[in-house]
């Protein structure tokens, strides 16, 4: 490997893409295409990173595939941070193992921490984690240390469990500043700022109150039978229960825990869950219907007991009742709030992220945009998505994750 080569490596390394473009910005050799490639991806061109990184990786040719692998592996991280999440994953799989093979433990780390986050943005929690178990980053340099604490604390963030992820961001933080990279240091500081703004809203009583993740996690373990409308999931100490596939009984949950200790009418009931202009006899004979469905999902945690104008929630143990709901009161707060993170998303990726279809996903896209709260960029294929970040609440905890036992 040449001097211009080894300097134009180490600048990327340091998080300076300029000073590795002048030194190799008029070279078309596979090892300069592939640090070109690099620069271009770290200054935010993805357009012109992604070929030459190819260009690169042909050039290598099979009797290099070290080399190859490694510009797999950037093309892969392309594709993470332009949220083209439905890159092959295949590929990088192939490409950390041959890195693994080859000795190249830091490449193959990265590769693998690359993998990782993308279960993380698409909520896979158990996967992280497990792939986190199998990780020493002990031995990693400061850059790859940051990253392993930023997927504990993305973690530990759709868990709930603050005081993990307000460590985890501690030694993200310090070793972001050993590491000395901006890029790397501006995203712990990005990530640490999710902790100090509202993460959801408590519905109870009439009044809305807006919480910190430590206020989420000090009502989730209260006692309290909880409605959450971040995750669609009735839960209390003792039990959970998903309603994520089950719309209509979640918006009876939702309606009868908003009321409670009151209970509900059958027509406001039936209103709410079937989105009915117009209560006919056919709506109340189907609610009938939903609520006993209710009843059986509900019966380890609450009752649902008939009034003599509708239906009332009865905890079984909890003292109370709250609704958990998201941060903004926004039908297409998820979207949003996916969005809101600050780089350019895929229609397939967003669909991917929130488990919904890649048409439901492109309507709510079209309706946001004629409503001026998101942008689209380029055309075809290569169309983005961005929004201004929302001021004033964090974005994780609308992420879709399961809870804890789920």
């Amino acid at each position: 490997m040449d001097s211009l080569i080894t300097a134009a490596a180490r600048a990327l390394a340091a998080g300076d893409p300029l000073g590795a473009l002048n030194r190799v910005a008029l070279r078309d050799d596979p090892q300069a295409l592939a640090l070109r490639g690099i620069a271009m991806a770290q200054l935010g061109d993805f357009e012109r990173a992604r070929p030459l990184l190819r260009r690169a990786a042909r050039s290598f040719g099979p009797r290099e595939p070290v080399a190859r692998a490694r510009c797999v592996v950037a093309e892969a991280e392309i594709a993470l941070v332009s949220r083209d999440l439905r890159w092959p994953t295949k590929a990088l799989e192939l490409a950390q193992a041959t890195l693994q093979a080859h000795g190249d433990r830091i490449n193959a780390a990265h590769a693998r921490y690359l993998s990782l986050r993308r279960l993380l943005l698409i909520g896979r929690l158990d996967e992280a984690e497990r792939a986190l178990a199998s990780s020493d980053a002990s031995s990693l340099p400061a850059a790859l240390r940051t990253i392993h604490w930023l997927a504990i604390a993305g973690i530990a963030m759709r868990r709930l469990r603050a005081t993990h992820a307000r460590h985890a961001l501690a030694q993200a933080t310090h070793d972001a500043r050993q590491a000395g990279i901006p890029a790397l240091i501006a995203e712990v500081e990005h990530a640490s700022r999710a902790l100090a703004v509202p993460a959801a809203r408590l519905l109870s009583g009439g009044m809305q109150q807006p919480l910190l993740l430590e206020e989420v996690e000090a009502l989730s373990t209260s006692g309290r039978l909880i409605v959450d409308a971040c995750r669609h999931a009735v839960y209390a100490t003792s039990a959970l229960v998903s309603l994520g596939r089950r719309p209509v009984l979640f918006a009876l949950a939702h309606a009868l825990a908003e009321a409670w200790p009151g209970d509900v009418s059958r027509h406001e009931l039936a209103v709410r869950a079937f989105r009915a202009r117009q209560v006919d006899d056919s709506h109340r004979a189907r609610l009938r219907v939903e609520i006993g469905r209710l009843r059986t999902e509900l019966r380890a945690l609450a009752d649902v007991r008939a009034t003599e104008r509708g239906f009332v929630l009865k905890p079984l143990h909890a003292p109370g009742v709250a609704v958990l709901a998201q941060p903004v009161d926004e039908k297409h707060a998820a979207l949003l709030a996916l969005l809101a993170d600050g780089e350019s998303w895929s229609s397939s990726g967003l669909a991917l992220a929130l488990g919904s279809s890649q048409r439901t996903v492109q309507r709510a896209l079209d309706a946001l945009a004629d409503a001026g709260k998101v942008q689209a960029l380029g055309r075809g294929r290569s169309r983005r998505w961005i929004t201004p970040p929302v001021p004033g609440f964090t974005t994780t905890l609308l992420l879709p994750a399961p809870l804890p036992g789920d």
